[in-house]
């Protein structure tokens, strides 16, 4: 049965586990804020910096809500010099 004591009287396991945690949604919300940042999404920047959900809020927006990349293409010169 888990009990607070043991917790108390050895606090590694439980202080690896909120560093493990806190890692865990550091990650997400730096790269879901960087996104909405960089999209000028006002709402899901402060909602992503405002609310703790242990990393699933940054999964969401970065999976179903965050915009679609444009892809810009670069064009190739076809022209070529002609040796004489």
């Amino acid at each position: 049965m888990f009990q607070l004591y043991n917790v108390y009287m050895q606090p590694t396991w439980f202080v690896m586990g909120l560093i493990t945690v806190g890692l865990w949604e550091m990650v997400w919300k730096g790269i879901a804020l960087w996104y909405a940042g960089n999209n000028k999404q006002k709402g899901w920047f402060i909602a992503l910096l405002v609310v703790n959900s242990l990393g699933l809020l940054p999964m969401m927006y970065l999976l179903w809500f965050k915009p679609k990349e444009k892809r810009e293409t670069k064009l190739i010169s076809t022209r070529t010099k002609k040796k004489k």
